[in-house]
């Protein structure tokens, strides 16, 4: 298997938002990604999270996007949209519970509701590895709130 930069993995998971402008000054994101390990002490294994040095294919990634209204100013419809990284497939679970794009953010919705027209041109159900796109709609963020949201993904 061919090892992968985490550095050129991280450059590609870029944050983008569309917020009101009055929004882009109250609230602040943060984005992260960590690996699941499975490490084995004293004969028993356990399951951890680490920032990672380097990723193969099959690791499973926890990305995170960490919001803070750090104001005394209640934000409503606050918009985060996270592009997902190429390195990467959306894990199955986490694609079918989040609002999704498979065109590059062009419309949304649960994944089992979209479709994608394939190299043949004949039109199919997304899967997993087709979303492009992950959107958040935060009806209302209160001031001094924060928060995290996330999903899973697998290094292609």
């Amino acid at each position: 298997m061919k090892t992968k930069r985490f550095a050129s993995l991280f450059a590609i998971f870029a944050l983008a938002t569309a917020v009101p402008a009055q929004a882009e000054d109250v609230v602040s994101l943060t984005g992260n990604v960590l690996v699941e390990r499975t490490v084995v002490e004293n004969g028993e294994s356990r399951i951890v999270y680490q920032a990672p040095d380097r990723v193969v294919p099959g690791d499973k990634l926890v990305f995170s996007t960490d919001y803070d209204n750090t104001t005394s100013q209640d934000v409503e419809q606050f918009v985060v949209t996270n592009p997902v990284p190429a390195a990467v497939t959306v894990a199955p679970e986490s694609a079918a519970e989040l609002d999704v794009s498979v065109d590059g953010g062009q419309s949304w919705g649960r994944l089992a509701d979209l479709t994608i027209a394939g190299t043949d041109g004949a039109v199919r159900a997304a899967t997993a590895s087709d979303v492009t796109h992950i959107r958040w709609v935060l009806p209302m963020i209160a001031a001094g709130e924060n928060g995290s949201l996330t999903y899973n993904a697998i290094v292609r």
